[in-house]
C-alpha cells in the first residue's frame, strides 16, 4: 500500500480501522526499537508506544502531508519518549540522565533485551550523551535514517543534525576507547 492510499484509508471513517491496522503492523516494530533506544526499558517502551499510536489515531486528520508519514510517526514517538522520561524522572525525583542510566542498568534482567556485548557497550555510551545527540545517533545508526530525515523528525536544520551526529560520534568513540 502506498502512503497516499494509506492516508486515504486512515482519513476515511469507514476504512480508518483497516488503515490503522496496516499502519500499526508496518511501523510497530521500528517505533518500538526507536523508543527503546531512548527509554531503555521494555515496560516504559510499551507504554510510550501505546501512547504514540493513540496520539496518531486521534490526530491523523491533522497530518498535512508536508513530510513523509513515517517522519511524522518518528517525531511523535520521539516527543512521547522524551516527555515520558521527563515525567517519570520527576515522579521518581531523579535527573532524566540518571533515570536513563538506571533503566539501562536494569536491562540485564529484562527478558526482552537481547544484545551482544558490543551493542550493550554502545547503549551505555549513548546514555552518556545529551538527549539530542543520542537521539540523532540512534536514528541514524539503529533506524538507518538519513540525516535529512532526522532533521524533519526533530524539526531542526540539517546543519544542526550534522553537528549533533558528529559530536555524538566523537564522544562515543572516546567513551568506547576508555579502558
Amino acid at each position: 500500500m502506498t502512503e497516499v492510499e494509506l492516508l486515504t484509508f486512515l482519513k476515511n471513517p469507514k476504512t480508518k480501522i483497516r488503515g490503522f491496522t496496516y499502519l500499526f503492523d508496518t511501523y510497530n516494530e521500528r517505533l518500538y526499537h526507536h523508543i527503546r533506544s531512548i527509554v531503555h526499558n521494555h515496560t516504559y517502551t510499551d507504554d510510550v508506544l501505546q501512547n504514540c499510536f493513540i496520539k496518531v489515531y486521534h490526530n491523523i486528520e491533522s497530518f498535512e502531508g508536508k513530510s513523509a508519514l513515517y517522519t511524522w510517526l518518528y517525531r511523535i514517538a520521539t516527543n512521547e519518549a522524551l516527555s515520558f522520561l521527563r515525567k517519570e524522572a520527576k515522579h521518581q525525583q531523579l535527573d532524566v540522565d540518571d533515570l536513563r542510566m538506571a533503566a539501562l542498568n536494569n536491562q540485564e534482567a529484562d527478558p526482552y533485551f537481547d544484545a551482544s556485548e558490543a551493542e550493550k557497550k554502545l547503549e551505555v555510551a549513548l546514555t552518556q550523551l545529551p538527549h539530542r545527540q543520542a537521539t540523532v545517533f540512534s536514528l541514524h545508526y539503529n533506524q538507518e535514517l538519513k540525516l535529512r530525515e532526522i532533521a524533519e523528525i526533530l524539526d531542526t536544520s540539517l546543519g544542526n543534525v550534522k553537528a549533533l551526529h558528529h559530536l555524538a560520534q566523537k564522544k562515543i568513540k572516546k567513551i568506547l576507547n576508555q579502558p
